[in-house]
């Protein structure tokens, strides 16, 4: 009987299997057509090389929040962001083709394009200087003066040095009242060591924090504060050629950053934990948090969109480094930057 029960089963399955089969395709027939149907099309994204000017930190946040948020690739972009070995090189290898964004500065832009680098600012980041003048309160320097016949180090920049001379210029002494040491990425660190006695193209918003978060309290010298005008600290840069040529890439770039930068405005806590998420080997956690606070009010200028530039202060910023014969005769402060692609 059970034997019986099992044949009728085998039957049954048989005839079923045959009516399928009737239909016109088997269960792997309809599977190998299934997969032949093409997939909709995933749009291929543009790759671009992004240069910062540093170590990712506070300044950095907004670019970090457009990444963990996928801003970049909302626009079309696959976006590698990476830190140079040598912070001096960013400009050239943006005018070169080599990287098609980067992280300077205003002075640096502009010495450069006086050099026949054809690269401009796309973006205002930081809109006033964080540049200064640090040296540690023990060693009871409290003026450009103070600095005479002391060890100055800097990351390698000529501006800084240029800068450092204004700020002298003010106090009564010569840049060669000093002696100027490239000290590249340890400007802490050559501080702290005594290695040298000052630095120079230290940030307030964050040399100054991680010293004294190390028990160092500092002396802060703000470079406007002694003969140097108001400029733009960050800018984020592309090539002339990128510019004219690729405007979509810029434009998909630029929205992609406003949007992660005011993000990180609005909740600045959040986007430093996603920097350190990004990048846990290198972030200090405790020195980000208490810098965000403070860079963070550095990025909007009144009602203006994130990002505008005016061009007065191009132009005067220009004309003032040109006095003191810093870059050309004939460069023109008004074609160093754009706003074609912020949204005002």
């Amino acid at each position: 009987m059970k034997m019986k029960w099992m044949i009728c089963l085998l039957s049954l399955v048989t005839i079923l299997a045959i009516a399928c089969s009737s239909d016109g395709e088997s269960v792997s027939d309809s599977q190998n057509a299934a997969t032949s149907i093409p997939a909709t099309a995933v749009p291929e994204l543009t790759k671009v090389n992004f240069a910062l000017d540093w170590f990712p930190n506070s300044n950095h946040a907004g670019i970090y929040e457009a990444i963990e948020r996928g801003f970049f690739i909302d626009e079309g972009l696959d976006v590698n962001v990476y830190v140079p070995a040598d912070p001096s090189v960013v400009l050239s290898t943006i005018g070169a083709g080599q990287d098609d964004f980067g992280v300077s500065y205003q002075s640096v832009l502009l010495q450069a394009r006086s050099e026949g680098v054809l690269v401009k600012s796309i973006v205002g980041i930081v809109q006033h200087p964080l540049n200064s003048v640090m040296a540690l309160e023990s060693s009871g320097i409290k003026r450009p003066g103070d600095l005479a016949g002391k060890k100055v180090g800097f990351p390698g920049f000529q501006t800084d040095e240029d800068l450092l001379a204004v700020m002298l210029a003010e106090d009564g002494l010569t840049i060669d009242d000093v002696e100027m040491v490239n000290v590249g990425w340890d400007l802490t660190t050559s501080l702290a060591s005594g290695v040298v006695d000052a630095i120079v193209g230290a940030y307030w918003t964050h040399e100054s924090i991680l010293l004294e978060q190390e028990g160092l309290p500092v002396t802060v010298l703000r470079m406007e504060e002694w003969g140097v005008p108001d400029f733009y600290e960050l800018v984020i840069v592309a090539s002339d050629d990128t510019v004219a040529n690729r405007p979509e890439v810029v434009e998909a770039f630029v929205t992609a950053i406003q949007k992660g930068h005011e993000a990180a405005i609005a909740d600045p806590q959040a986007s430093i934990t996603n920097l350190i998420k990004h990048n846990p080997d290198s972030v200090i956690e405790d020195l980000e948090r208490e810098g965000i606070e403070k860079v963070k009010a550095m990025w909007i200028e009144g009602d203006l969109a994130f990002g505008w530039q005016e061009e007065s202060r191009w132009v005067d910023f220009t004309n003032w480094l040109r006095d003191q014969g810093l870059v050309n005769a004939d460069l023109n402060g008004a074609d160093a930057f754009t706003n074609e692609f912020v949204a005002n």
